[in-house]
């Protein structure tokens, strides 16, 4: 990614354009998806780093605006049941088909919860990815409720004692206050079965500060503990995982980098920050 490249080399004296001004590096910043109050706040802090080792330095203002909560996905002796959102597009439904590859490689018991009702497509899409896996998926009857089809998920998950149950939940309806209180209604609902350990918001690199607008919309409607962030790979500007974890202090917990089963991983903040510096 590289996007401070300009800015180390300003600092330290070194920038083989002398015009260079600090504006120009500020718009490159702000084009980079990091957004104009965490740029600033990055530019008045590189104003002040001394020269010579300026890359450690920045490194260390950078890691200061990520999120020190846990990026372990939530665990413990009793079902953990986790919501995952976000609007259509994202990669939502993949991604809880990937999150389910991971944990059921890792020994974990785990169970569907096709959710998202309102499009036929992703109740068909996670039955498909959980039949390839070996997960079953709970279902519901044709224009089902959301909320009930995760009430029954939530039951048949305590009553099975399985380790996780993966709710793939609406990301659309016909208005964003219709989505949230959607949402919360599934939360609600599942929660007079057992408590809810995760919900997992999902991004997509690419939408830029849009991402950050809709991580603060679901955090609003449905306490949002984690993300995972799709696309975000070489090609992707990659400031915005940066910026919402800066804003919101809401840590990133996956990242999802491509279309097979095993293109997801782990969030590693020293990489990415490496990335930035690259």
């Amino acid at each position: 990614m590289g996007l401070f490249n300009r800015l180390i080399a300003k600092v330290r004296g070194t920038s083989s354009a002398s015009a260079v001004e600090w504006s120009e590096i500020e718009s490159e910043l702000l084009a980079s998806d990091l957004g104009p109050t965490l740029v600033s706040a990055l530019l008045a802090e590189a104003k002040k780093l001394p020269g010579d080792d300026v890359e450690n330095a920045m490194k260390e203002i950078l890691r200061s605006k990520l999120s020190r909560k846990s990026r372990a996905i939530s665990s413990g002796d009793s079902t953990q049941i986790v919501l995952v959102v976000g609007v259509n597009g994202t990669g939502k439904t993949t991604s809880v088909a990937k999150l389910a590859t991971r944990l059921h490689e890792e020994k974990q018991s785990v169970l569907l919860g096709a959710a998202d009702t309102f499009r036929a497509a992703a109740v068909d899409q996670l039955t498909t990815w959980g039949d390839r896996i070996g997960i079953e998926t709970i279902t519901g009857k044709e224009g089902a409720e959301p909320a009930s089809v995760a009430f029954d998920s939530a039951k048949r998950a305590i009553d099975e004692n399985v380790n996780y149950l993966l709710i793939d939940t609406a990301g659309r309806l016909h208005n964003k206050n219709d989505l949230m209180a959607e949402l919360g209604k599934v939360r609600r609902v599942v929660e007079k079965v057992a408590p809810v350990s995760e919900v997992l918001l999902v991004i997509d690199a690419t939408t830029g500060q849009n991402g950050l607008m809709q991580a603060q919309i679901f955090s609003e409607a449905v306490e949002v503990t984690g993300l995972i962030v799709t696309k975000l790979d070489g090609s992707a500007r990659g400031g915005i995982a940066l910026a919402i974890e800066s804003s919101l202090d809401i840590p990133i917990k996956f990242i999802g980098t491509g279309e097979a089963a095993t293109d997801f991983a782990a969030f590693e903040p020293e990489k990415y920050l490496d990335g930035l510096l690259a």
